[in-house]
């Protein structure tokens, strides 16, 4: 025992010299013209401090968002909707996970948190009249990764697992369902080329994540700096102490969606006698039980406790409803070590070292596509996936009896898909098929891989349209390049969810009353320019079939009824009218890039290379609400970076200032920045220099 105390006293006074308080003279925060801080400290702690100050300064409300949860108060302030989370937190352990796993963090990734939080904590200190919840601040490294856990599940689909066995919309086995990667990308494109296709020589990476514009995954961008070997510019989400996608000196990656096997979920047999007890291997068991209260904002600022039973089984987190108990596993049940894999990412110099990063699996998914200086080229299909029985069908609902189901080990680094320097020249990724990431006779095979991977990804317009532009080149110079990343036209052979297609095979006889508006859709050259006619009349007709069949339950992969193409243009011919007064209407004057006071013209479609994706806003305009969400552009030689970024709003969410729109224009007309990592090129053209207190 007293050699214990000794111990223990020695640990305290090592973690108190590490993560002790920081001097805030050390850190520099430089604004660029364009109000992106470039953070300079002595350290990575240091940095990650000053990351924490100037993002908070430009996104304090966000980020506060993003970690109420890890503290059970988000319903307190967005109601019943952040009460969801509240109880997603308590129904994952996501407090307990961050418990559990933070001796397992390595002092690197804890060193750049506890900066992170001190930066938050300091800034919530200096402007209290900010803070959203009384007593949120401080938070302390528990609330931290508690809140870091459940945007792990976030990425991993987690959330839409829950939301189908809340919904009871999971039937019981005997349907044998499949519930997995139920989740809806709205998509990301990576492209990297090397010497063997550039003109140049140089290698280019295109960084393009189709992520909401705005929102708690909507991207911030920030350039980090320390003396210890950290110097990365890129993009993250708020709440994070690192970037997650970008590029140092010496090599850069993006991220897409990938969609393999990522949960699974099991149907428990309950004892008829006692409800509290489930069956496995034989013999009944009873559940973990634990009652939690969640307190609830309802109206009038009115507050109320609610209280929930949580249960778990031996094979994860369960939930009761109409149709049964259901329990799940997912792959972040276990997993808060993500910060630190992109903390090696950033400081690598070389491939060696990237790969070296990438064997933590603590990133739970998402493709990689990279490129560096030395004129490497690769692609990872990234996830963590559970080593399974093959006999089972692991797509569907497994009966959840038996020990032997439970999921406890990973896939390690070498058995997941990667394409390391193809001949080709090229490596792409749209949220396709991994096992189509290059030209055809250079591609990965799917069967050489565990069918437990399960795979959903398939190809779609963005794919093949790449496939389309890329046989055009034998060798590609930078502005063929961006040519490519720009595209807005659809493939020859659009890809289209069941028959939709048969649209452009219709007779205006068909639909005698809507044949105009036919014709227009008919004659559309299937590009997606903001003068073009034609687009808008395809977005709408596209929107409203989609939502008849969605109405109507109707199986995609069946023969559409000609009636439902025949109300789709008829609800597209009485919007236009009503809004418009007339059918003949530009894409640009349908759909607009709108924020504050400007209001533009913006091109691009759904699952275009460069697409848009719109919501409802005003007098029958469509807002843009997500697509070209960060765009990172680079070249590499070996002595030189060339970099250009652009984001679609602006560097600040915060109304009064300057950047809050300022990028908007730049971004509608397809231009760019022009981005350094060069330190005295930044000092020396930065608009604001200071110290984060």
């Amino acid at each position: 025992m007293y050699l214990y105390r000794i111990y223990f006293f020695i640990f305290l006074f090592l973690i108190t010299d590490v993560y002790g308080q920081t001097n805030t003279s050390n850190i520099t925060i430089v604004r660029d013209k364009w109000g992106v801080p470039h953070i300079y400290g002595i350290t990575d702690k240091e940095a990650a401090y000053g990351l924490a100050w100037a993002h908070s300064e430009d996104d304090f409300e966000t980020i506060q968002k993003t970690f109420l949860s890890s503290k059970g108060m988000l319903g307190r302030l967005e109601g019943p909707n952040g009460a969801i989370l509240d109880f997603a937190v308590e129904l994952l352990r996501s407090r307990e996970v961050a418990k559990k796993e933070l001796k397992n963090l390595s002092p690197e990734g804890l060193n750049i948190i506890y900066g992170y939080l001190e930066g938050l904590n300091a800034y919530a200190k200096k402007y209290p009249e900010k803070i959203l919840v009384k007593n949120f601040f401080p938070l302390t490294i528990y609330d931290y990764l508690t809140g870091l856990n459940l945007m792990l599940h976030l990425f991993s689909d987690t959330g839409d697992v829950i939301g189908q066995l809340l919904s009871n919309n999971i039937d019981p086995i005997s349907e044998m369902s499949g519930v997995d990667n139920i989740g809806k990308s709205i998509g990301s494109n990576g492209f990297a080329f090397n010497s063997n296709k550039t003109k140049s020589g140089k290698t280019f990476l295109n960084i393009n994540t189709h992520q909401p514009l705005e929102g708690p995954f909507a991207w911030y961008e920030a350039h980090v700096n320390s003396e210890e070997g950290w110097n990365m510019l890129g993009g993250l989400f708020p709440g994070l102490p690192v970037p997650v996608i970008g590029t140092n000196k010496n090599l850069g990656w993006t991220h897409t969606y990938n969609y393999p096997d990522m949960n699974d979920i099991y149907q428990l047999i309950i004892n008829p006698n006692n409800e509290d007890e489930y069956k496995i291997d034989g013999t009944w068991k009873i559940f973990e039980i634990k009652e939690v209260k969640i307190k609830v904002k309802i109206f009038l600022g009115i507050k109320i406790n609610i209280k929930r039973k949580i249960l778990w089984s031996d094979f994860g987190p369960v939930i009761k409803n109409k149709k049964g108990y259901f329990s799940f596993f997912s792959q972040s049940l276990n997993n808060i070590s993500a910060i630190e894999q992109w903390l090696k990412m950033n400081k690598a110099s070389n491939f060696q070292e990237f790969e070296s990063a990438l064997k933590l699996l603590g990133i739970p998914r998402f493709n990689i596509v990279y490129a560096d200086n030395r004129d490497n080229i690769f692609f990872m299909s990234n996830a963590r996936l559970s080593i399974r029985n093959p006999e089972i069908d692991w797509d569907k609902l497994v009966l959840g009896n038996k020990s032997s189901l439970i999921l406890d080990k990973y896939h390690p680094y070498n058995d997941l898909p990667k394409l390391l320097n193809p001949p080709s020249g090229y490596l792409f990724n749209t949220n396709n098929s991994p096992f189509n990431s290059t030209s055809k006779e250079f591609n990965l095979n799917e069967l050489d891989y565990p069918t437990t991977f399960n795979y959903k990804e398939k190809e779609n317009n963005r794919s093949v349209r790449f496939m389309e532009l890329i046989k055009n080149y034998e060798k590609i110079n930078y502005s063929e390049f961006k040519k490519i990343k720009y595209d807005q036209k659809y493939p020859d052979s659009l890809v289209l969810v069941g028959n939709i297609k048969s649209i452009f095979d219709f007779n205006d006889d068909d639909v005698l009353e809507y044949s105009d508006l036919l014709d227009l859709i008919k004659k559309w050259d299937k590009k997606g320019n903001y003068n073009n006619l034609g687009a808008a009349q395809w977005s709408l007709y596209y929107n409203f079939i989609l939502k008849e069949l969605a109405e109507e339950n109707h199986n995609i992969e069946d023969t559409i009824p000609k009636e439902y193409h025949i109300n789709a243009l008829k609800k597209s011919k009485k919007y236009l009218l009503k809004h418009f007064g007339k059918i003949d209407v530009l894409l640009g004057d349908l759909q607009r890039h709108i924020r504050g006071e400007i209001n533009l013209p913006v091109s691009g479609l759904i699952d275009m290379i460069a697409p848009s994706h719109v919501r409802r806003h005003e007098n029958g305009r469509l807002k843009v609400v997500s697509g070209e969400s960060y765009i990172m552009l680079v070249q590499y030689s070996k002595d030189d970076i060339e970099i250009e970024t652009v984001l679609p709003y602006g560097s600040s969410n915060d109304q009064n200032s300057p950047h809050y729109t300022d990028q908007m224009k730049m971004y509608a007309e397809k231009k760019t920045k022009k981005m350094t990592l060069d330190k005295n090129k930044i000092f020396n053209e930065g608009v604001r220099i200071y110290n984060p207190n």
